[in-house]
């Protein structure tokens, strides 16, 4: 038994952990007004896995903090885009 359990041990320090926090800068030229950070800052936080959200009026873009096991860039800009503001990776 104690046999099984070390070999279950090393077996789970030596598996790679593939879930990451990730930010991603989003380019987001359709806001044109103070209001329009608001929603999509609103829209941006209800997705499940993302933990930080800080969207700028002035420079048109939204700095996202998210567990990429539990959400993606993809779902990221669909959310933006439904609420309509498309975006686009910001590079």
């Amino acid at each position: 038994m104690k046999q099984l359990l070390a070999s279950l041990a090393l077996t789970l320090a030596i598996v790679p952990v593939w879930a990451a926090t990730q930010t991603v800068m989003l380019a987001i030229p359709g806001m044109t007004c103070s209001t329009c950070p608001i929603i999509v800052k609103k829209a941006l936080s209800k997705i499940e896995g993302v933990s930080k959200v800080e969207v700028t009026f002035e420079t048109r873009d939204a700095a996202v903090t998210f567990d990429d096991a539990k959400t993606s860039v993809q779902k990221l800009t669909k959310a933006t885009a439904e609420v309509g503001f498309p975006s686009s990776v910001k590079r």
